[in-house]
């Protein structure tokens, strides 16, 4: 599924081919909170960065969150005029890129389930509201993105 996005001002577009765009995954770590995530968590969609084509680079600023003393590896793109989260991309991973869902134009499908993670370090005022076949974790899932849309049977 071809994905178009933008920031709020209209400076940024980009668009980016996924396999995986359920927007299922809501991510309550502090970093996605409070760089993301207005309700207490942010989605972050799959991508091939490969694909990832952008309009409007001069007016991207990338963060990297320092997490446990250290600067993570991860880059998230937003917008230096109205400071829209855009994506995140880890050299690590080279050939993924992790849009927000917030970022998307396009018309999500929408997920059959949820999964709730890094609750451990949700705070105290967001309230979870998972469903009964919901998955929850404190830390990180024990499924990818691509493995949560296979176990589903999702296609796109």
């Amino acid at each position: 599924m071809l994905l178009k996005g933008s920031c709020h001002c209209q400076a940024v577009t980009f668009s980016v081919k996924s396999n995986y765009p359920y927007p299922f995954n809501r991510c309550y770590c502090s970093v996605c909170r409070k760089t993301a995530g207005g309700g207490g968590y942010a989605i972050n969609l799959s991508g091939e960065s490969k694909t990832l084509n952008v309009s409007g680079e001069e007016h991207i600023t990338v963060y990297r969150a320092f997490i446990k003393g250290e600067q993570s590896t991860g880059e998230r793109h937003f917008c230096k005029h109205c400071a829209s989260s855009l994506w995140v991309y880890d050299p690590e991973w080279p050939e993924l890129v992790h849009p927000f869902a917030s970022a998307i134009d396009t018309d999500l499908p929408t997920p059959p389930r949820k999964t709730h993670m890094m609750l451990g370090s949700r705070a105290d005022w967001v309230e979870v509201n998972g469903q009964f076949q919901d998955k929850c974790f404190d830390e990180y899932p024990d499924e990818s993105l691509a493995e949560w849309h296979q176990r589903l049977r999702l296609e796109c």
